[in-house]
C-alpha cells in the first residue's frame, strides 16, 4: 500500500489504513520463521539470501509507513496553519476555534502514531536480528 493512496483527513480512515499497513510487522515472526528451517533443512537453501530479501521487505514497509505518516503529518500542520491565519483574520468566531482545537488534536494523534511507529520497528528489528544475525548483517541499521 503506497503512502499517496492514504487519506489524511478523516484520522480513523488513516489508523485503519496504517493497521492494514502494520500486519507485516505484527506477522514478523511468523515471517522469520518462514525464512529460516529448522536445521535439518538449513543446507538446502541459502540463508544469507533469504535474510536479505526480508530485511528489504521489512524496510520497505517501514518506509512506507513513516512516509504516510509524514505526509499526514505536514497537511495536518497545513490546516493548523491555515485555520490559525483564518482564527486571526475573522475574529474569535467560534466555528474556527472548534476547527482549529480539531486540527491540532488531530496533529497531536498522527506525532503520537510516530512514536508507535517507532516501537514496532524496534521490535521488528530486534525479532529481524535475533533470527537472522548469524546469515545476514545489514550496514546500514543499528540495532
Amino acid at each position: 500500500m503506497a503512502a499517496t493512496n492514504v487519506e489524511c483527513v478523516d484520522f480513523l480512515e488513516f489508523q485503519d489504513t496504517l493497521k492494514k499497513m502494520r500486519q507485516f510487522d505484527d506477522k514478523i515472526i511468523y515471517k522469520l520463521n518462514e525464512t529460516i528451517p529448522t536445521e535439518s533443512f538449513k543446507g538446502q537453501i541459502n540463508l544469507s539470501s533469504k535474510c536479505e530479501e526480508l530485511f528489504e521487505e521489512v524496510q520497505n514497509s517501514h518506509i512506507q509507513r513513516e512516509s504516510a505518516i509524514n505526509k499526514c503529518l505536514l497537511a495536518a500542520k497545513e490546516r493548523v496553519k491555515y485555520l490559525k491565519n483564518q482564527k486571526d483574520s475573522q475574529g474569535d468566531n467560534p466555528i474556527f476555534i472548534k476547527n482549529l482545537r480539531k486540527e491540532q488534536t488531530n496533529l497531536r494523534l498522527l506525532q503520537s502514531e510516530l512514536s508507535v511507529e517507532e516501537v514496532l520497528k524496534n521490535r521488528t528489528m530486534n525479532a529481524f536480528h535475533d533470527k537472522c544475525r548469524g546469515y545476514y548483517k545489514p550496514t546500514n541499521v543499528s540495532l
